[in-house]
C-alpha cells in the first residue's frame, strides 16, 4: 500500500481524467521521449485519478502501465481508480462499463473498453498501485496526508483486494453509527427526500444526521481519507456532481505541521479567471483568496497538482472558455510548475512560516 520515491528528479503529474492529448504535449514539455526517458534522468510520478472524463482513459492508461512497468514513472491510486475497483459506475466511467444506452452523452464521444479481459487488465494494473509514496524529502498522496489513517493500514489487514478492504473499513464503520443511533436517524431524515437528493431544484433542508453519517465515514476508513479527503457538515447543502451534499471537504493541510512537504491533486485548483462555480463543482473552494501558485498550509509545504485537467470535456462543449484548465507537473527539487501549453512557471510560498 506504501511505496519509495527514487532518489531523482522529479515529475509530479496531477489528475488526468482521460486527457490523452493533453498528457501528451506535457511530457513533450517535460522533456521526455516516446519511451518514457529524460536525458537529466528525470522520474515521472502519477497522484491518480488517471481516467474518467475525458476522451481516451483507455490510452492514459495504457500510457502510464507501460511507463510504471518499464521502471520510467510511479503513480498513486486515486478515487477514480478505486471507484473502478470497487465496482461503482460513477459519473464519466462509461469507458470502463461500455453499457451502451447508459452512457452518460457529455462525455462522448470517447474510447471505450471492448472486452471483460480488457476491463480485468486495467483493474490488475490499479490493484498494483500504492496509496502513497514517500522519501525523505517529499510525499506523495492522492488526496490527503492523514497520520490516523496511515497508521490504521499499518496494521495488518487480511483482505484479498483493495475493494474488499474497503468494504471491510466501510463495514466497521458503519457499526460504529448503528451502535451510536446515526444511521437509524439518518434513514429516517431521508426519507421524506430520497426521491428529490438528485433533483437541484428541490428544497432539501440540511440533513443532520446525514452529514454526521458522510462525515465520520470519511474519517472512520483510511481508504477514504487517504483518496478522498476528510469532510466535515457544510453550512449549508449544496449540489455537486448530480446529488444534494451535506458535508464538504477540509482543507486538511490547515492542520499539517510536519516538514516533509507533501504534494497532492484531487482537489480541482484553477487558474484565474476560472472557478470552481464554472465547472460545475459545488461546495466551498477550498483555495479561495490563495494564489493558484502558492503552497497551502501554515508552513507553506503542501502543494495540489490539480488544475482541473478533468473539466476540460466542458471547454470542448463551449461551457468554459478554451485553454482554462490545465495539466501541470510540478517539478522536484526545484518547485517550478511546467503546464500541458508548454509554459514553465515558479511556484510561490514554500516554507513561509508566517500564515494566517
Amino acid at each position: 500500500m506504501h511505496g519509495a520515491l527514487p532518489d531523482t528528479p522529479l515529475d509530479i503529474v496531477g489528475d488526468v481524467h482521460g486527457e490523452h492529448e493533453a498528457l501528451q504535449s506535457l511530457l513533450a514539455a517535460l522533456g521526455y521521449d516516446e519511451q518514457g526517458r529524460h536525458p537529466q534522468g528525470r522520474r515521472l510520478v502519477f497522484v491518480g485519478d488517471l481516467c474518467d472524463r475525458g476522451p481516451d482513459s483507455p490510452g492514459v492508461i495504457a500510457r502510464v502501465r507501460v511507463l510504471v512497468d518499464r521502471g520510467r514513472a510511479q503513480a498513486v491510486l486515486g478515487n477514480h481508480e478505486l471507484n473502478l475497483l470497487r465496482g461503482q459506475r460513477k459519473q464519466g466511467s462509461d469507458w470502463f462499463w461500455n453499457e451502451g444506452a447508459h452512457r452518460d452523452a457529455r462525455f462522448a464521444p470517447f474510447a471505450a473498453l471492448r472486452s471483460e479481459a480488457e476491463r480485468a487488465e486495467v483493474l490488475a494494473f490499479f490493484e498494483t498501485l500504492p496509496l502513497t509514496l514517500e522519501r525523505a524529502d517529499l510525499r506523495v498522496v492522492h488526496a490527503a496526508w492523514h497520520a490516523p489513517a496511515l497508521a490504521r493500514l499499518a496494521q495488518p489487514h487480511p483482505h484479498a483486494s483493495l475493494a474488499e478492504l474497503f468494504e471491510r473499513l466501510d463495514d466497521e464503520a458503519d457499526v460504529a453509527l448503528i451502535a451510536q443511533g446515526w444511521r437509524a436517524r439518518a434513514r429516517a431524515e431521508k426519507a421524506p427526500w430520497r426521491h428529490h437528493l438528485g433533483d437541484a431544484a428541490a428544497p432539501v433542508p440540511m440533513l443532520e444526521a446525514v452529514a454526521r453519517c458522510d462525515e465520520a465515514r470519511q474519517a472512520l476508513n483510511p481508504l477514504r481519507a487517504l483518496t478522498l479527503g476528510l469532510e466535515r457538515r457544510a453550512r449549508a447543502p449544496f449540489f455537486h456532481n448530480g446529488q444534494w451534499r451535506f458535508t464538504e471537504r477540509v482543507p486538511w493541510w490547515d492542520g499539517y505541521g510536519e516538514d516533509t512537504p507533501v504534494v497532492v491533486g484531487h482537489f480541482w485548483r484553477h487558474i484565474p479567471p476560472l472557478q470552481r462555480a464554472h465547472l460545475g463543482r459545488g461546495g466551498p473552494d477550498l483555495f479561495a483568496g490563495v494564489p493558484h501558485l502558492d503552497w497551502l498550509g501554515p508552513r507553506g509545504n503542501v502543494f495540489c497538482v490539480d488544475y482541473s485537467v478533468g473539466g476540460r470535456w466542458m471547454e470542448r462543449r463551449g461551457e468554459v472558455t478554451p485553454g482554462s484548465t490545465r495539466l501541470a507537473a510540478l517539478r522536484w527539487p526545484e518547485r517550478s510548475l511546467v503546464l500541458d501549453n508548454g509554459q514553465t512557471v515558479h511556484t510561490t510560498g514554500f516554507q513561509a512560516t508566517a500564515r494566517v
